[in-house]
């Protein structure tokens, strides 16, 4: 069975814009939206949300919500439009999801979450997939886990994706609980372990390929967080590493890379996208190589001006390598 690489949906940073450029440094890897509340999409606040190019295939939809109803009626709106998946999010800690429901908390209701499920698969054909912490505040023990595990898979959920954290609902904030509850990676190993006939992905605090070749003798694959963002060129070497086929998106250099979504980018500026929505996510391409710091603030001082253009990251651009020419003659 193929292991499987996804970038982890994350607010305010997985905007169509981004998983463009992702799919372009790592054709192979599974992409997904931000979260988006059921709330939003049945009273159309974030129809935006669903709009996606066809570059970004695997594609999947991460829905937050508790009702099963509302939660098949987008499930039924994302396979129309096009989506390959529908993900549940059973892990996001914020006062603002717990409020309506939904996220992490919605662990201590395994039979709840398994109606959704079933719900969801009553009214469409995509697979259904969950992504959720090891466990909540005191409920933190293997069995808590397990039984989760269990009544949602028995509901037909077969692939989980599981933060290897658990969350502190009240007292820490969505950031703390990103860092501070520790990392136990041999809890999700031994989830594998006891149901080999699931998909166990591994999520949270995953930084090298190295770390990504000890976790996949263990899990079914591993999803990228902030990391993808940060140092976006791990998913190339992970690309390169896994999968050595050439592909027509996917550049050999990260100028290669950067000229290619600047094809996008001149695409979407002609459509009256701000430049800033696009460039944000180029900040990391060059991490810890020389002209890093010139090229994040030639795009972080230039790209946000009213009418900036493609010459932004153009200049950008050249000064890196006239930096990187000049350190290595």
């Amino acid at each position: 069975m193929d292991k499987i690489f996804a970038v982890a949906p994350m607010m305010s940073i997985t905007d169509r814009h981004f998983r463009v450029f992702m799919r372009h440094v790592f054709p192979n890897s599974q992409l997904y939206t931000e979260m988006i509340s059921t709330g939003a999409i049945v009273h159309g606040e974030r129809t935006e949300t669903f709009e996606f190019d066809p570059l970004e295939h695997p594609i999947g939809v991460q829905l937050g919500g508790s009702d099963p109803d509302e939660l098949a009626f987008c499930a039924r709106l994302a396979q129309e439009r096009g989506f390959d998946e529908i993900n549940l999010n059973i892990g996001c800690p914020s006062d603002r999801v717990q409020s309506a429901r939904f996220g992490a908390c919605l662990m201590v209701e395994p039979d709840l979450v398994a109606r959704c499920v079933e719900r969801i698969r009553d009214i469409t054909d995509l697979p259904v997939t969950i992504k959720t912490r090891i466990g909540i505040d005191e409920h933190d023990s293997y069995e808590f886990l397990a039984d989760f595990i269990t009544k949602t898979a028995e509901a037909g959920c077969s692939t989980f994706f599981i933060h290897a954290r658990k969350a502190w609902l009240k007292g820490l904030s969505p950031r703390q609980n990103r860092n501070i509850p520790p990392l136990d990676y041999h809890r999700v190993y031994r989830i594998k372990q006891d149901f080999p006939h699931l998909r166990i992905v591994l999520n949270g605090g995953i930084r090298s390929l190295n770390e990504i070749r000890d976790h996949l003798e263990h899990v079914d694959g591993v999803m990228i967080g902030r990391e993808a963002s940060r140092n976006p060129w791990l998913m190339k070497e992970i690309s390169d590493f896994y999968f050595s086929a050439p592909s027509q998106v996917r550049g050999n250099e990260r100028e290669d890379i950067v000229r290619i979504y600047m094809q996008y980018i001149e695409e979407q500026l002609d459509r009256g996208v701000a430049l800033k929505r696009m460039t944000r996510h180029l900040m990391g391409i060059y991490h810890g190589q020389k002209g890093a710091r010139s090229w994040r603030r030639m795009l972080c001082e230039d790209g946000p001006v009213p009418g900036a253009g493609l010459e932004v990251v153009e200049s950008a651009l050249l000064q890196v390598m006239r930096t990187q020419s000049f350190q290595s003659a």
